[in-house]
């Protein structure tokens, strides 16, 4: 792999010729992404507080054509804006995660008490929410 010459800036050297301004040195370590949990804590509120409604319209199915899209719409919306301006997440990042619990949400039953449910919301980092540790975390 090439990479570009690094340019070392030395004091007191002279100007590049033609008085150009000189150039930036890049950056040799990468960006990385924000620690810690992948999910904002409050897209995992959202989540389980919409999930949640499952349980008064679980039985009526005459419903289910009104209560998947509404329940899809209203978790990965606000999620979106949540991981891209809280959480600052790329657009694609964002999008897939909003997508992800947005689909979670509209699943026609509650997830939030199955294994499944206890999966996200550890992914999510609902321990530090609720200012509990999880056995075997560090400083637990």
């Amino acid at each position: 792999m090439d990479l570009p010459p690094r340019i070392i800036d030395v004091p007191g050297a002279p100007a590049p010729p033609g008085g150009a301004p000189r150039a930036e040195p890049i950056p040799l370590v990468p960006v990385a992404q924000p620690a810690g949990p992948p999910i904002h804590p409050l897209s995992a509120v959202l989540l389980v507080v919409v999930d949640n409604l499952w349980n008064l319209a679980e039985f009526a199915v005459i419903d289910w054509i009104v209560t998947i899209p509404l329940s899809f719409i209203s978790v990965s919306v606000p999620v979106y804006f949540l991981q891209r301006f809280l959480r600052h997440d790329s657009r694609g990042r964002a999008l897939a995660m909003a997508f992800l619990l947005g689909v979670l949400a509209a699943v026609p039953l509650s997830i939030t008490g199955t294994p499944a449910g206890l999966a996200i919301l550890a992914w999510a980092g609902a321990a530090k929410v609720f200012g509990r540790r999880l056995p075997g975390a560090p400083g637990s």
